[in-house]
């Protein structure tokens, strides 16, 4: 017997499973794809940033964050745009647009969490509907069925468990992965965010500053 006919033994709410199968390996697919593009590599980012920001070449800084095409980068980009209208503008642009980066990292992994718990409760319900009908089967036999008429709509009612809990468990284990290497990210974002607040308010007040001055703490 093979593993599609297995599965099609499940009844009508494999198809709702399979359905959020499919759902949950797309976004997984999407946000890892999203996650390995916005990596950056933070210290020589920062060191051509501050380079720049020093010699107050603010157009070479955001042509440089276009460049680079990254949550952080984009973060910076949005604050050098109000860097005319000091660093406190600076400041609220990047918690800003923080935010949004943010939110657009995070987008589809409340659909995984969530399918990480419906799955198996799904799986519950079809073992429960099978049962139902198990018995419904001894009712009509009027108590003369054979053991074999009960383990065959035994193990068919409790493949939905089964499949239920595979989906919902392998969700659950990329939604962890996921959540920590965004986690990873944000507070690459922050650091990055928080420096280059730092040069800005520095420079603006009139302290001098030399590239060499500057030490990178990761």
């Amino acid at each position: 017997m093979s593993l599609i006919s297995i599965l099609s033994k499940g009844g009508w709410l494999m198809l709702p499973l399979l359905l959020l199968s499919l759902i949950a390996v797309a976004i997984i697919i999407e946000r890892y794809i999203v996650i390995k593009k916005s990596k950056l590599n933070v210290p020589a980012f920062l060191v051509k940033i501050r380079g720049m920001l020093i010699k107050k070449d603010v157009s070479g800084a955001m042509s440089y964050c276009i460049e680079e095409k990254s949550p952080a980068a984009n973060i910076i980009k949005s604050g050098l745009k109000k860097y005319s209208l000091g660093h406190e503008r600076v400041k609220e642009a990047i918690e800003n647009a923080g935010r949004q980066e943010v939110a657009k990292l995070e987008k589809g992994l409340s659909v995984v969490a969530t399918i990480a718990g419906i799955a198996p409760l799904t799986g519950f319900l079809g073992t429960v509907t099978g049962m139902i009908q198990a018995f419904m089967k001894i009712q009509d036999l009027q108590g003369g069925a054979n053991p074999s008429d009960l383990a065959g709509g035994i193990w068919e009612a409790l493949l939905t468990t089964a499949v239920g809990l595979a989906i919902g468990i392998i969700a659950l284990a990329f939604y962890n992965y996921l959540t920590s290497a965004i986690n990873k990210l944000i507070l690459e974002m922050e650091l990055v965010s928080n420096d280059v607040v730092d040069i800005i308010e520095d420079t603006s007040s009139g302290v001098k500053l030399k590239e060499e001055d500057i030490e990178i703490e990761l």
